[in-house]
């Protein structure tokens, strides 16, 4: 295994809805074994009636991929090499950032678009296919045994504990 693959470092992003609408978001940064090396949160983002208006369908992406998912990314002190999503409203966010952004789902059929990581697979941005090429030998230091769904859990409940300890304030 090359020392590149130790080095490899995935971002996951997720978001959470809020009771009387928002939203939060989270990325859990680990190395390629999962194991954290940083988490960042945001503060509850809430859409004004005017931005439901204007902005329609495109709320959503907006909200999670641009305002939500690239301020995280940013804010990052350790940088993933690829960002990772359960959401296709989040991957928006790989057109505000210069690293690859993949929507991890379940699918036991492979499509030329996907590449397997782990037990789930991988697609891409339809902007940036490309990525796919980019992250496709990295990818295949993560044994195929890891479930790539576990760590969105993670953010997931550490959102909904940093959400239940802002209530009680």
């Amino acid at each position: 295994m090359a020392a590149a693959d130790d080095d490899f470092k995935l971002g996951f992003l997720s978001t959470v809805a809020l009771p009387g609408g928002g939203f939060v978001g989270g990325l859990l940064v680990t190395n390629r074994h999962g194991r954290p090396l940083e988490f960042q949160c945001t503060t509850p983002v809430k859409p004004t009636k005017s931005q439901e208006i204007l902005f329609g369908e495109m709320l959503q992406p907006y909200l999670l991929g641009e305002v939500i998912a690239e301020t995280l990314v940013r804010k990052a002190a350790v940088k993933p090499d690829i960002v990772l999503t359960e959401d296709d409203a989040v991957l928006e966010v790989r057109s505000h950032i210069d690293k690859p952004a993949g929507l991890v789902f379940e699918s036991p059929a492979q499509d030329a678009d996907s590449i397997q990581v782990g037990r789930q697979r991988l697609r891409f941005h339809d902007g940036h296919r490309s990525d796919r090429d980019l992250v496709s030998d990295r990818a295949a230091a993560i044994h195929a045994a890891v479930d790539m769904t576990e760590p969105f859990r993670r953010v997931r409940e550490a959102l909904e504990e940093t959400a239940k300890a802002s209530a009680t304030r």
